[in-house]
């Protein structure tokens, strides 16, 4: 990268919001050392920008918008040793983007956890969750995870259940180690769309347990079982007999799509 890149890299956008911008740099002691500092500080229509680092920290917000962003998914790492690094409960609305999410501790935690929120996650990274990298959950959850990259997680990339309905599209979801996209529960019920689901070691996608979910013009290609598992219950659009060919879902050493009532019962579940 050249210096007039690295400079452009560590300048903030302009806030849309008008508000101020907050800076977090972890070598500059004149500024914000982690971004849970600065959030606590923030004002509803102010912006917090992260500057390239590796930073430990536990990103907290509840009931308030958010604009966190940072110089780039590849320059900044947030990571937790205790619980996971990000968490997000009834957020209205927002930005976040251009940051890295790493859990590294031993307990079952995601990389980023979303509960009934409205936001926009784009342009980051989730990877070394113990259980999905990312889990968005609740009836209210409507948010928007787009051009993000899910990767390395212990069970699946993303995971979609009780109830929430995000829209879920142009992500990267690779070399997890169950399904690069899960879905469950009556009443969940995501629009994924344009998804690469690739190198996963199970299958690309699982819809199970009564969930419903739009998909269309996925790529579940390469993985280590079939490209969709689903149960006989669920409803997708559009139907069963469409998905092939509305979804690229081969080649995968079994297969394309597998319909069973047992779909966890090579992870004993």
């Amino acid at each position: 990268m050249s210096s007039e890149s690295e400079a452009l890299a560590q300048s903030p956008p302009p806030n849309p919001l008008g508000g101020k911008t907050l800076i977090v740099d972890c070598q500059d002691p004149a500024l914000y050392p982690r971004p849970s500092a600065a959030l606590k500080e923030a004002g509803e229509l102010d912006q917090i920008f992260v500057r390239a680092g590796v930073y430990e920290d536990k990103v907290f917000l509840a009931d308030r918008p958010i604009l966190l962003i940072g110089a780039s998914r590849d320059a900044v790492q947030i990571f937790s040793r205790r619980g996971g690094p990000l968490y997000l409960q009834r957020v209205p609305s927002g930005r976040i983007s251009g940051l890295t999410f790493r859990y590294i501790g031993s307990d079952q935690h995601s990389a980023m956890n979303i509960l009934d929120s409205s936001c926009t996650v784009t342009q980051c990274r989730a990877t070394d969750g113990i259980l999905s990298g990312v889990v968005m959950y609740g009836p209210e959850c409507r948010a928007a995870f787009i051009d993000n990259e899910v990767c390395g997680n212990r069970e699946s990339g993303i995971f979609v259940f009780a109830g929430a309905q995000p829209r879920v599209a142009d992500n990267v979801c690779r070399d997890n180690h169950h399904f690069g996209i899960a879905v469950r529960d009556p009443g969940s019920h995501p629009e994924l769309v344009r998804n690469r689901c690739t190198d996963n070691w199970l299958s690309g996608m699982l819809v199970f347990h009564h969930a419903e979910a739009l998909l269309l013009d996925n790529v579940c290609a390469d993985n280590r079982h079939w490209g969709i598992v689903m149960t006989p219950e669920t409803r997708l659009s559009p139907s069963r007999e469409a998905l092939a060919q509305t979804n690229v879902l081969t080649p995968n050493p079994r297969g394309a799509l597998h319909v069973t009532e047992t779909p966890l019962s090579e992870i004993g579940r």
